[in-house]
This record gives structure tokens, sequence and C-alpha cells, in this order.
């Protein structure tokens, strides 16, 4: 579970239809590509899973790569460990009140039809550390060890629903059921009707035109669908809280009096980083296994490695590839000259394989020392809130996954997610064998 998204349109060279995706044609091996014209956001190179190879020559040849828009103005893209690490733990000279997402030059108006959504993760302090700190409690230490019976006892229902000796989509059958079910107890939510909030989620981090919505303005409906939605449930909670997220936002002394669009912005954060993250490392970690399978057979070998595991194929995976920044003066980055106002790319799916940090680091190692000093939780004040979380569905999930099933074998074409955003998969056909 991750901080994360920002609503507002997405700038339209980064849509289907705009001039990188208009692109006919293989995508060109990123050698061939003249340095200044290498754009990472570029939907394509991770639907169709070509991005690693493009972040490499970014990060040997120009790793703080500079790119401009009409649309989007001048940004940035960070790409090696060092220079991320360091713009992620400096919230005073870089801000996240403008977006956490490519977005907009910050001198000019959103466009209309742009959802002004507010973000505890897209605050600076103090008010950031204040929202926080009032839902913070749903993930303590204590709830997170009265959850994993719970937690178990929905893995264990579903792993032991799963067909043997049929093909399935593990994303639908597995990685979106585990966390909708998690999604539904943080919120108290009625849960015959959980299949809503993985819609919100899709929705809020969607490409329009890429398969999940048409446009911004259905963006927009369905986001309203969802406050509608959660507003009473707010009102119901401000009479009788559950102790869940919308409850400590209800009865926050600083929460409790939020704008319309401020607690749909708190919601789709907490909903976002509770299904989309989580669930990418989930069917993350069953393709990883498999394109490494001796790696499999280690972790079979000795289940003890399960939790350096986990963290591994966080690493690997990188469930959100980037998060940005706002210079908030001039100031240098790298060797380059960054002026107040720029935008910054964290691109943590680079950092997260910079040879200098992770040896190796195309390949999953699941006793890695170094597992854990992963980007993909963020540093800083904006680290991952429901971190400990994530690490928990991971672990119980495979410790049960290893009870059960001799084998999960990927046996079709993987679909990737069409954004640079989410890293994830819409499809991961396979086929498990049972001990």
């Amino acid at each position: 579970m991750s901080e994360a998204i920002d609503t507002s349109p997405a700038p339209e060279f980064v849509r289907p239809g705009s001039e990188l995706d208009k692109r006919k044609g293989p995508i060109p091996a990123a050698a061939d590509m003249p340095l200044e014209e290498i754009n990472p956001v570029w939907n394509r190179l991770f639907s169709e899973n070509r991005m690693l190879e493009y972040f490499e020559r970014l990060r040997r040849e120009d790793p703080v790569h500079f790119n401009e828009s009409e649309v989007a103005g001048r940004y940035w893209s960070l790409t090696r460990y060092e220079e991320i690490k360091a713009v992620d733990t400096d919230h005073k000279n870089f801000s996240s009140a403008h977006g956490i997402t490519l977005g907009f030059p910050i001198d000019q108006p959103l466009p209309e039809g742009a959802l002004d959504i507010s973000l505890f993760i897209a605050m600076d302090q103090p008010k950031h550390d204040v929202q926080r700190k009032t839902v913070s409690p749903v993930v303590s230490t204590r709830n997170l060890a009265a959850m994993e019976a719970l937690i178990r006892e929905r893995t264990c229902e579903v792993l032991d629903s799963l067909p043997e000796g049929e093909t399935f989509n593990w994303v639908d059958l597995v990685s979106i059921e585990l966390t909708t079910r998690m999604l539904a107890t943080l919120f108290d939510f009625p849960y015959e009707e959980r299949s809503k909030l993985t819609r919100w989620s899709d929705v809020a981090t969607a490409v329009p035109g890429g398969g999940v919505i048409d446009t911004e303005e259905q963006r927009r409906e369905e986001l309203i669908e969802c406050l509608v939605y959660f507003t009473q449930i707010w009102e119901e909670r401000k009479k009788n809280p559950t102790g869940d997220f919308v409850s400590m936002l209800a009865h926050g002394e600083e929460t409790k009096d939020m704008e319309p669009l401020e607690f749909l912005g708190n919601l789709i954060l907490l909903i976002v980083g509770g299904n989309d993250t989580t669930r990418n490392s989930m069917s993350g970690g069953v393709l990883a296994l498999n394109e490494f399978p001796s790696e499999f057979e280690k972790l079979k070998n000795d289940p003890s490695l399960i939790p350096n595991m986990v963290a591994e194929v966080i690493r690997w995976q990188t469930p959100l590839a980037y998060m940005r920044r706002t210079a908030n003066n001039d100031c240098v980055v790298g060797d380059k000259n960054i002026k107040a106002g720029d935008q910054l790319l964290m691109w943590y799916v680079s950092g997260n394989r910079d040879e200098s940090v992770f040896e190796r680091g195309e390949e999953l190692i699941i006793d890695r020392e170094n597992a854990r000093n992963h980007l993909s939780f963020g540093f800083g004040i904006h680290r991952c809130m429901g971190n400990r979380l994530a690490e928990m569905q991971l672990r119980v999930l495979w410790e049960e996954i290893l009870k059960r099933f001799e084998n999960i074998e990927v046996v079709g074409e993987v679909e990737r997610t069409f954004s640079s955003f989410v890293k994830g998969y819409t499809s991961l056909p396979v086929r498990v064998t049972r001990k």
C-alpha cells in the first residue's frame, strides 16, 4: 500500500492519440533514439515492457534528463538512486503540493473539467503530517497484528478456490480479489459491493482511451459517484465510528471539516494505495519467479526467505514507476541547473535497477542482502504509510502458496497496464499444480 495519485488530467502527449502514442510500428531500440528525444513518460514503453533499456541508457549517459512540452512545461527525469533519494528526502526544496504525477506548469490554471483534489501526499508540512497522523493508526503495529488472522483466512479461501489444470487470470482471481477484500476491511465498506473500490481505483489512475475510461469527463463523473457514496458513509461514521479510515477522518480534529474534494482526494489516495500497488506486486511476484525459476526452487527449499523475497519482489516490480516533485527554488541536481517551478520525476523503477546500488539489478535475487533498500515505498515524510501492511499481505500470500502449490506456471501472454505511472498487469494467465 503506497501513497499515490493525482487525478488531474494527464498532459495530452502522454495519452493515447498523442504525438508519442501515434508512433506506429515497433518501438526503436533505446540505443537508436537520439538522447534528447527520449521521453520516459511514453506509455507504450511500459505496456510493451520496453522501458528498462531506456532507463539503463539514461542512467549511464544522462541521469538528470530534460524534456519540455508546450502542455507540461519543463520537467526532468531522475534515473539514478542517488539523485532520487536526495530529492525525495528534501521536502523543503522540492514540493509535493503541486501534484505527484506529471502535470501542467504550476503557473497555469487547471484546464476546464479538471478536479482540483487535495491529497495529503500532495501536501507539504505541516498540513501533510497532521492529516497523515489522523489515519495512520489504522495501520499501526497493533492493528496489523490483529488483522493478520483475517488476511490469512481470506488468502486461504481465495487460493483454495483456484481451479487446477485450467488456465486462469491470476490478476483477476487472486491479486484483485485479495486487495479488494483488504480495502473493504480498511474502509469497513459493504463487502458485497467491494468491486466498486477496484473500479474507482482503476478510474483514478487510468489513461483516457487506454481501456478503462474514454474521457476525462467520464473520470470526473465516476469519481463524483465515489464521493457521493462515501459521503453517506461519512455521515454514518460521524454518528457510529468503527475505527476504519473514514471514521478517523470524520472524527480527526484536523480532518472533520474537510471540503468535499479534499475528502475525495484522501479517499482516492487510500484506495489506490491499497489497491494498485499491492495487487501488482502480487502479480509481479508470480511473473518474476517464472522468469527466474531457480529462485523459486530456492524459495521452496527455504521458506524462511519469504520476508526478504517480498522486499525483493517489491524492488523488482516497482508498482508505482515514479513520483513527481516541484522545485521551490533554482537549484542544482546532479550537474543540471533546475529552475524554480520545474517538475522532477523520480523514476523509482530506474533507481531500483541502479547497478551501483543493486548488483545484477535486472534479476530477481530473493536473498539479496540490500533488497530492503529499494525505493518503491519512497523516503522522507512521504514514505508509504501502509508499507508494513503491504509486506504482510504479500508474506501471508507466499506462505500459503508454498503450502498448497508445487508450481504456478505462466502459460500465456502477459498484458501490462497502459500507464507510465502505475506499473502493473491486466492479465497474467497461469496454471497451478497442487501438492
